[in-house]
């Protein structure tokens, strides 16, 4: 018997139990769907995360106060460190550190923002006019903190759309005095409406003098400074030259940590790839049960057919005829369910964030190739014992079942 015969015959055997057989694939299906839409959902993840934090600058690197050992990731300044950053040490920085394109100060902390009898409770962020074009952020209206404002400690505030439209609505707010923590600023500008990222409202701030905030907060330390290099290669060598003058300016002491935009996002993907192995593997299990049914129903089809087999023989089928017959079975059943599971899988990964905007998916060439190919597998794999079981039958017991 040819291939295409043995195909035939096994087709037919699969189409003669169309209700047995349509559940059997269904394990595959839900399988293959589930692996692609977890995994999707994990590199989506990855993919949003990376875009996000590229979009709010590049080559960046965090200088904060306080020694870490830990590479990467997101660190709070530490408590109690020998020495604050300041103001003066991100001039320092502009200066001697021939690498960096900016160093910006940075003053953080939280207030009431009050305008008539309006209020809004946001952040405050004290810096200089370096910090839109290093973190992407840009005015609307109006202007920016400037290099006077900061040297004459003016009361200016530039407001982020959200704090705007809560406290002024459709009025122009230029030129109005809002309270901030009792304190009387004057609006000179509203940022570009940005939305939310990584969890954080980037309109629900607002702006003032880095020297102001130090006076505001009643400090005279910075929360961190903000560098950026032209080009990501100069990464490492700006790294070098930071410690190199802070070091020199902190009495030879390096009591801070320098996290690179790069060393972050690694930590990120590093944290996002275990995930998404892990919820693979998880939807995997589920393939993995499927092809127990799978071989559960070929085991029963063995049975059902026994005579049919010894029929078979007795006509002058071999065993590897008799084997690859049912071989084919359990590889088509799990083929179609790996196959109609992809279409499913893929087709609810590109809906979904149509509904769900905050779940981003982002399907893969490679998670649809691994999806099919292990349930490919899986049909092989649980298809040899009943094919080799149907082989191995003796003829004459075979025409005697009944």
């Amino acid at each position: 018997m040819n291939f295409f015969e043995t195909f035939r015959v096994a087709f037919e055997a699969i189409l003669s139990n169309k209700v047995r057989s349509s559940l059997t694939m269904l394990g595959v299906i839900i399988g293959v769907m589930a692996v692609i839409l977890l995994v999707s959902i994990g590199e989506g993840a990855r993919v949003y995360i990376t875009k996000e934090m590229t979009g709010m600058g590049t080559n960046l690197l965090v200088i904060t106060p306080g020694k870490t050992s830990t590479s990467g990731g997101f660190h709070p300044p530490s408590a109690g460190t020998v020495r604050k950053l300041t103001y003066d040490d991100a001039l320092a920085l502009r200066r001697r550190a021939w690498l960096l394109t900016d160093a910006v100060p940075i003053v953080f902390g939280t207030g009431k923002v009050k305008y008539r009898n309006r209020s809004r409770d946001t952040s405050i962020i004290g810096t200089t006019k370096e910090f839109e074009r290093v973190r992407n952020l840009f005015v609307d209206t109006g202007s920016f903190v400037s290099q006077e404002d900061v040297d004459s400690k003016s009361k200016v505030v530039v407001l982020g759309r959200t704090v705007k439209d809560e406290l002024f609505g459709d009025e122009n707010p230029l030129g109005k005095i809002v309270m901030l923590s009792d304190a009387r600023y004057r609006v000179i500008g509203v940022m570009m409406k940005k939305g939310t990222s990584l969890g954080w409202d980037i309109d629900d701030v607002v702006f003032i003098p880095v020297t102001s905030g130090q006076e505001l907060f009643d400090t005279d330390g910075l929360f961190e400074i903000l560098a950026s290099t032209p080009r990501a290669e100069d990464v490492d060598r700006a790294v070098a030259q930071i410690k190199e003058v802070l070091i020199r300016r902190h009495a030879h002491k390096e009591d801070f940590t320098i996290q690179t935009q790069g060393a972050m996002l690694e930590t990120m993907n590093t944290i996002l790839g275990v995930l998404t192995a892990v919820l693979g593997g998880i939807a995997g299990i589920s393939l993995l049960v499927g092809g127990i049914g799978i071989m559960n129903i070929m085991l029963v089809s063995v049975r059902e057919r026994t005579r049919e087999i010894g029929i078979r023989k007795a006509l002058g089928a071999r065993n590897r005829d008799i084997m690859a017959q049912f071989m084919i079975e359990a590889m088509t059943l799990s083929g179609a369910g790996g196959l109609i599971g992809i279409v499913i899988g893929v087709g609810l990964a590109l809906i979904i964030p149509v509904f769900v905007d905050v779940l981003p998916t982002s399907v893969s060439l490679w998670s649809i190739l691994m999806a099919f190919f292990f349930s490919a597998a899986v049909g092989v794999f649980f298809g040899v014992y009943p094919a080799r079981k149907a082989a191995l039958q003796d003829p004459i017991q075979a025409l005697r079942y009944e």
